[in-house]
C-alpha cells in the first residue's frame, strides 16, 4: 500500500515538473497584420499616390484588422479598446462622427475592396485600422524547484512571463486608398505565477498588455494628427473641402483645433501673401 502511494506521488510530481519544463520553453504569439489584410496578393502600394480629398467635418471609422483565428483578444475586448481611442478624439471640431466597426465586418485578407464595403456600410470616409503584434515569453525561476512538492505548484511563483505588445494605428482615406498618417503604441508586462494558475494569470497579462499599448498609442496618434495638419498646410498632402453648413466650429483645442485643417491652410496662404 505504501509502495503504491509512493509511486502515485512520484508520478504526480514528475507530471508537474514536466508541465513546468514545457512552460519554461513555451511562448505565445498573436498577430493582426495590416499588410496581409490590405495587400493579400503581395501587391505594392502605388508609387505615385493620388492626393486625397477630405471633406470637413470628417466621418471616421475605427477597427482592428482581422487577426489570427484563435487569438484570445475577444470581440468585446476589441470594442472596449476601440472605444478608448474613440473617446480620446470624439470632441474634435473637424470630426462629426467616429464609428466603431466590429471585426466581423472585415474579411481576412479582404484588401481595400473589403475596407471600402465596410466604410460604405458605416458611412465613413476615413478609417483608422489597428494592427497588433503580441509576443509572450515564458521562463522559470529558482522557485520552480519547489514544484517537486504538490503544494509548491499551487503557492510558489516559479513561472515567469514577459508580454510585449505593439498596436499600430494606420489612418487611411478610403476613396484614394492613401495612408494619411500612422502611430504606434507599445507596452511590456512582466510577472510571475504558480504553475497551476499560470494560464489564467498570463491571459490577464496579455489583456493588460493590449490596454497599456492602446493607452500609449493615443498620445502618439494625437501628435501625428497635429503633424498631419501642418503637412496639409505646408506640403499640400491633401485637399480640404467643407460640407454645406460646416463653419469650423470651435472646441477645446485653444483655437488651433477649432480652426481645424481648413484654418491651418488659410493661415498658411495669408502668410505667403505677405
Amino acid at each position: 500500500m505504501k509502495l503504491t502511494t509512493l509511486t502515485a506521488t512520484l508520478c504526480a510530481v514528475l507530471l508537474l515538473s514536466g508541465c513546468a519544463s514545457w512552460m519554461e520553453q513555451g511562448s505565445k504569439v498573436q498577430r493582426g497584420s495590416l499588410v496581409e489584410y490590405l495587400y493579400p496578393k503581395g501587391e505594392e502600394p502605388a508609387l505615385k499616390p493620388a492626393t486625397p480629398e477630405l471633406h470637413l467635418p470628417l466621418r471616421v471609422g475605427i477597427a482592428f484588422v482581422p487577426g489570427e483565428r484563435f487569438s484570445d483578444l475577444t470581440e468585446a475586448e476589441r470594442n472596449q479598446l476601440l472605444n478608448r481611442v474613440k473617446a480620446a478624439f470624439a470632441n474634435r471640431p473637424y470630426i462629426s462622427a467616429i464609428e466603431v466597426i466590429p471585426t466581423p465586418y472585415l474579411r481576412a485578407r479582404g484588401g481595400f475592396d473589403n475596407l471600402q464595403q465596410a466604410a460604405r456600410m458605416f458611412n465613413v470616409e476615413v478609417v483608422a485600422l489597428l494592427s497588433y503584434d503580441q509576443v509572450q515569453f515564458n521562463d522559470s525561476n529558482r522557485l520552480s524547484l519547489f514544484y517537486w512538492t504538490i503544494v509548491g505548484a499551487y503557492l510558489v511563483n516559479g513561472d515567469q512571463y514577459d508580454v510585449n505588445t505593439l498596436v499600430d494605428a494606420a489612418v487611411f482615406d478610403v476613396t484614394s486608398r492613401q495612408l494619411l498618417f500612422r502611430a504606434p503604441g507599445t507596452s511590456q508586462i512582466k510577472g510571475s505565477s504558480p504553475m497551476v494558475k499560470f494560464s489564467e494569470v498570463s491571459r490577464a497579462a496579455r489583456s493588460e498588455g493590449f490596454r497599456h499599448a492602446v493607452d500609449n498609442l493615443i498620445p502618439q496618434l494625437d501628435r501625428q494628427l497635429e503633424n498631419f495638419k501642418v503637412r496639409v498646410a505646408e506640403e499640400k498632402v491633401a485637399r480640404i473641402t467643407e460640407r454645406r453648413g460646416y463653419e469650423g466650429r470651435g472646441g477645446g483645442d485653444g483655437g488651433l483645433g477649432g480652426l481645424g485643417l481648413i484654418g491651418l491652410a488659410a493661415l498658411w496662404q495669408l502668410r505667403r501673401a505677405r
